[in-house]
């Protein structure tokens, strides 16, 4: 977080402690609604709510749309009902539907009520899609107009909007262009639209290279495509072709976002969102699952070294370098894992290149593998001055380095296959191999030559 952020937190807890609301309106005034968000969700559980009732209505639903899990449901739960109501009435459908699952029953049903039957059947329309498909992501009031009217008819319809709603559509960087079914046609560029005769015919100036998206595709997928072709914006439309809405770039960089996030902290176990002072006991819950793997997988490891018991017992250097190696094998593995996960969530590994690229990565363990044996080894010897140990050690960091490429390319594949995120369980498994394999080659190739 940037320094002038952690700056203000520390004011406003000021503020807060001192009660001196005048002040804190001075602190929050400028601040966006994400801003505020990601002040909320860095102050403990008690200072949050005095904070969140300083926040204007008109902001409340924008922050309550940044805010995720238990610290979205905790402020939901302290508003106004009525204040809820006036606050969400002028979010985007989408916006809406993303938090439709955390509002009371009496809030949806009051707003849905509110609602021209246009907006209604808008509402309903995006409420039916996850939120993690493009579906969820579009926003359904997109802008269209029809291929056989003119520029200038085009540029009236957008000056009534601007008199209506007071300004454009987010991120309007192009008009959607519909028949007289509303099926989708093409797009209509603002550079286009200005920088033509106005009496041209949109069908005339239109692109039609901007292929539309179905709205169950993944949300993944859908970023992708944003990032590979360069959009601001995209159709969404139906399996006949009418157009649905469209998702913009402000929506593909939450995706992004979020993805990196998942990926970070599943390495971790920890949830997507996690709450920075969630409640003692919630928090101790969740996280005690993955201690608890993690402790089968350490007691694998001990039952392991436990084999060779004597052997240490008679080579006190054994224990010395055992960690060296499980080391060694650990980081190797994690590359290549982090390596393939990456390209599996991209769409670039599958059946066709699998087998190529595990032996690409195997043939880079075996160099390194090699390089750092020899190290080891030399180092054994100045170290311990024993040859045969340093064969053994060498020998033994070259075939774990090997274990962790072959088990870092297969297993995200493997786990994808079974329907396990790779991101969240590959380093667990990752390491256990090469922990298992690491002590029992080190130590059975000691027990059999040194003893």
């Amino acid at each position: 977080m940037p320094t002038k952020m952690v700056e203000l937190i520390g004011l406003i807890t000021d503020q807060l402690e001192r009660d001196a609301e005048a002040d804190l309106q001075t602190l929050i005034a400028p601040l966006s609604a994400a801003e505020l968000a990601r002040i909320i969700e860095a102050l403990p559980g008690e200072a949050r709510i005095p904070l969140w009732r300083q926040i204007t209505v008109s902001l409340t639903g924008e922050v309550l749309l940044a805010l995720h899990g238990d610290i979205r449901r905790a402020l939901i739960g302290e508003t106004d009902e009525a204040e809820l109501i006036v606050s969400l009435s002028a979010m985007q459908m989408d916006e809406l539907a993303d938090l439709n699952e955390d509002l009371p029953i009496s809030v949806v049903n009051a707003m849905v009520q509110a609602m021209d039957s246009q907006r209604r059947q808008r509402y309903r329309q995006v409420s039916q899609y996850p939120d993690d498909s493009a579906g969820g992501l579009m926003d359904v009031d997109a802008t269209a107009v029809r291929a056989d009217v003119t520029l200038k008819a085009v540029l009236r319809f957008l000056r009534r909007i601007r008199r209506r709603e007071g300004e454009l559509p987010e991120h309007l960087d192009s008009l959607m262009v519909v028949d007289r079914n509303n099926r989708y046609l093409g797009t209509l560029p603002l550079s286009q639209l200005v920088s033509h005769d106005a009496d041209t015919s949109v069908a005339e100036v239109m692109v039609e290279g901007v292929q539309a998206i179905t709205p169950l595709t993944p949300a993944a997928e859908v970023a992708r495509r944003f990032e590979d072709e360069d959009l601001l914006s995209a159709p969404v439309v139906d399996e006949r072709g009418y157009l649905l809405g469209r998702i913009t770039v402000d929506d593909v960089i939450d995706v992004l976002r979020d993805e990196a996030n998942r990926e970070i902290l599943g390495r971790a176990g920890l949830e997507q969102h996690p709450d920075l002072f969630a409640p003692l006991i919630s928090s101790s819950y969740r996280r005690a699952l993955w201690l608890g793997i993690n402790l089968v997988t350490a007691f694998i490891a001990a039952w392991v070294i436990g084999l060779f018991e004597a052997s240490i017992e008679k080579v006190v250097a054994l224990a010395v370098l055992m960690p060296v190696v499980a080391s060694m094998g650990g980081v190797a593995g994690s590359q290549t894992l982090t390596l393939v996960t990456r390209g599996l969530a991209l769409d670039q590994v599958g059946r066709n290149n699998i087998w190529r690229l595990v032996r690409h990565e195997l043939a880079i363990a075996s160099l390194n593998g090699l390089l750092w044996a020899l190290v080891v080894a030399l180092i054994a010897i100045f170290w311990f001055g024993d040859g045969s140990l340093a064969a053994v050690f060498g020998i033994a960091l070259l075939i774990v380095t090997l274990t962790g490429a072959l088990v870092g390319s297969l297993l995200p594949a493997l786990l994808k296959q079974l329907g396990i995120d790779p991101a969240l369980a590959g380093g667990v498994v990752l390491t256990t191999a090469t922990d298992a394999v690491g002590f029992f080659v080190f130590l059975g190739l000691a027990t059999l030559w040194l003893l």
